[in-house]
């Protein structure tokens, strides 16, 4: 839960493209699976509204969508670059904001 009161600070920033942040992840999935993955809060906040996630209604988890997914025990694993980061290195999760030319 400590994500998103930091992450909740940073809502309209990442919004309005002033600041990107990753999240990263590791918790189950409804199946009882243990999953990790790095998501790109900016985008993701596009694409979704972030209300039910911010009240606890709802938990954020990573999708296959995500900069990085990764399911422990089925060992699928996939890297999406996003509009704001590219993939660098596919095994060692390392991103580069499209934005500073810097990132992880």
């Amino acid at each position: 839960k400590q994500w998103y009161q930091a992450e909740y600070g940073r809502e309209e920033a990442n919004k309005s493209g002033k600041m990107t942040s990753i999240i990263f992840i590791r918790d189950k999935n409804a199946k009882g699976q243990e999953i990790s993955g790095y998501i790109d809060f900016a985008h993701r906040l596009k694409s979704e509204d972030f209300e039910s996630y911010f009240t606890g209604k709802k938990r954020l988890l990573p999708k296959l969508s995500d900069l990085s997914f990764y399911n422990w025990e089925t060992q699928k694993s996939t890297s999406n670059a996003t509009p704001n980061y590219q993939v660098i290195a596919d095994n060692a999760s390392v991103y580069s904001s499209r934005t500073s030319g810097t990132g992880r």
